[in-house]
């Protein structure tokens, strides 16, 4: 029982010989699966990115007008926000603080729900950009990424 017979051995060389690509095509889906979850990772992290680009672009320019309200005197940055839809000041804070976005597909929306700008009035700033992916396998293509930020004018 413990010997092997000869009539055996050519079973086993073919066995052998049978399984020479079998590796080959493992690693092969193994690292397939590998690079497409590292792709993912990185997808994920490039759309975090630019979200948290939006949302911190969206908080600077409530921040601006916040403190930039009907009692200010000045022209240009150091003038009033507001009370016209979109003033060019608040909308220029936003697209200078996302900077690594596209300028061209950021849309930045300033609101005063009440009218005005005096002290006291809430304003409201939107910033919303389309997400791209790096890559055409990632069904992200219409991903709209937006934040609002609401504050309350204290000067």
């Amino acid at each position: 029982m413990g010997v092997p017979s000869s009539r055996n051995a050519p079973v086993a060389k073919r066995r052998i010989a049978g399984s020479r690509g079998t590796s080959l095509i493992e690693f092969s889906l193994c690292a397939f699966l590998l690079i497409m979850v590292l792709l993912s990772v990185v997808e994920m992290g490039r759309m975090i990115l630019l979200y948290t680009t939006v949302t911190n672009a969206a908080r600077a320019a409530a921040r601006y007008a916040i403190v930039h309200g009907s009692n200010r005197t000045g022209s240009g940055s150091t003038g009033p926000s507001g009370p016209g839809a979109n003033p060019p000041q608040v909308v220029l804070v936003a697209r200078n603080f996302a900077a690594i976005l596209n300028e061209s597909a950021l849309t930045v929306t300033v609101s005063y729900p009440s009218g005005n700008n005096n002290v006291g009035s809430l304003v409201n700033v939107t910033v919303s950009y389309p997400y791209d992916p790096l890559l055409g396998y990632f069904p992200l293509s219409g991903v709209q990424l937006r934040n609002t930020s609401q504050g309350v004018i204290a000067f």
